[in-house]
């Protein structure tokens, strides 16, 4: 784990009943080519299949949060960024945000 970003940006998106695919559509086609040009690669996109349901996370990993400020910022600022706005507006019903830091854990620093 040497290689990857000690502070992770992880997102949960919880989605309207019934309506995942219609968000993961919007989000793959309105969001993504903002978001890889500001943020990068995401360290993973994923939807809950136990648990609390129709949520959508995902994590992006930064150097710090001057890096995560600064991206988020740019991106911010993307004329392309609020067509996803828009078009997402009715598909989330709520949205949490975690800043989490990578443990120093040795046992995987292999």
């Amino acid at each position: 784990m040497t290689d990857s970003k000690p502070l992770v940006d992880l997102r949960t998106y919880t989605i309207r009943l019934r309506r995942m695919g219609e968000f993961l559509e919007v989000f793959d086609r309105l969001a993504m080519p903002v978001q890889l040009r500001y943020l990068g690669r995401p360290l993973g996109i994923f939807t809950s299949a136990v648990g609390p349901l129709n949520q959508v996370v995902h994590l992006w990993g930064f150097d710090d949060m001057g890096e995560f400020q600064r991206r988020h910022a740019e991106r911010d600022r993307d004329p392309d960024w609020p067509a996803y706005l828009k078009a997402s507006a009715d598909l989330i019903v709520a949205q949490e945000n975690r800043l989490i830091l990578r443990a120093n854990m040795p046992s995987l620093a292999g």
